[in-house]
């Protein structure tokens, strides 16, 4: 047969209900409280709030950033050749004493050198003036012309010797084998010209 349910004590049931509106109400106490306390973190962080960033004003540049329009570094030009300089002025600071100088070495110890602008002393010779280097050594007994026809290195040039104080029967054309003329190559061929007459001591 089933067990009958006894009744329940009116006095007990009374005594639970308010212990257990107690409980409910310290959960909702706690519950509320821990709220408050998130809510008064929040606002301490809304009373005390981080300093914002400075904003950059318009148009600031980067550090270390070039000025607008500045131009870049030059660079330094390089001097002109010895070659590219004006025709008389290479002709008398450059060829001239480099000239001098290397025959000297060869033995040469009385050159005398002239540059002057007249005509060739060649009979049958167009006696039109142009300019000359005019070199002459061993008292004058041998004697040399180096001819521009045009004020350029570059343009073209002749050859002419005599010794025993004669005049030279015969011009030369000089470096036409040659497309770039420097300075080293017309004391060269000045040399070679001299060399093949054996007017240098070493022959």
């Amino acid at each position: 047969m089933p067990e009958e349910k006894k009744p329940q004590d009116p006095q007990a049931e009374a005594a639970e209900t308010p212990k257990a509106e107690a409980n409910l109400a310290t959960s909702v106490d706690a519950a509320g409280e821990s709220a408050d306390k998130a809510a008064s973190k929040e606002a301490a962080g809304d009373a005390n709030p981080k300093p914002a960033a400075k904003a950059k004003p318009a148009g600031a540049k980067p550090a270390g950033a070039k000025p607008a329009g500045a131009k870049p570094a030059a660079k330094k030009e390089k001097p002109p050749a010895l070659e590219d300089k004006p025709f008389e002025e290479f002709i008398r600071e450059h060829y001239m004493p480099a000239l001098t100088k290397t025959l000297e070495t060869l033995g040469v110890s009385d050159l005398t050198l002239a540059f002057e602008k007249q005509p060739f002393p060649v009979r049958g010779v167009d006696q039109t003036p142009c300019w000359q280097v005019k070199g002459a050594f061993q008292a004058g007994q041998r004697q040399f012309w180096v001819g521009f026809l045009k004020d350029d290195i570059s343009g073209q040039k002749v050859f002419a010797q005599a010794d025993f104080g004669a005049h030279p029967s015969l011009l030369e054309s000089f470096m036409i084998d040659e497309r770039r003329v420097n300075l080293d190559l017309m004391v060269m061929y000045v040399v070679q010209r001299l060399n093949g007459q054996k007017w240098l001591a070493r022959n």
